[in-house]
């Protein structure tokens, strides 16, 4: 909860998250939410291409193809997220798959994940990473910014 009316929650919600936004503003009215890189209309990809400009290196997650650095073996992730965490982290799968018998509910539509065919789904395993104009013009913001 936001202490003080001068408190404000910065997110990094990107310019396709804009319903997301909307969302946590719409359910938490008493919160004053900034979203910089919607402000901007900054994608995903121009967030990445900056780190990657700057030397900063990219999470790990991101490095093995995930689209988000969420925790591993995110319960929101669809059939194709879940056989690319069978594959590179099976330990994570079979623990989630053990807990969804034991809670008697899956976390995906359709199945468990003890029963997740093993080509269901699809995940693409590159991270677009690419500068777009808006990229460029937050760069420069930044390197003209006095601190």
């Amino acid at each position: 909860m936001q202490r003080a009316e001068t408190d404000m929650q910065v997110f990094g919600f990107d310019g396709a998250e804009m319903d997301r936004a909307f969302d946590f503003r719409e359910h938490n009215p008493e919160v004053t939410l900034v979203t910089p890189l919607i402000a901007r209309g900054m994608s995903k990809p121009d967030c990445l291409a900056m780190l990657k400009a700057e030397g900063i290196e990219l999470p790990e997650m991101y490095k093995l193809g995930y689209k988000n650095n969420n925790c591993i073996g995110c319960v929101k992730g669809a059939k194709g997220y879940w056989n690319k965490i069978r594959k590179d982290f099976p330990d994570v799968f079979a623990r989630r798959a053990r807990q969804e018998r034991e809670i008697g509910a899956s976390c995906i539509s359709g199945c468990y994940l003890d029963e997740l065919a093993p080509n269901a789904g699809r995940y693409e395993a590159e991270p677009d990473i690419s500068c777009s104009g808006v990229c460029v013009d937050a760069r420069r913001e930044i390197e003209n910014c006095e601190f």
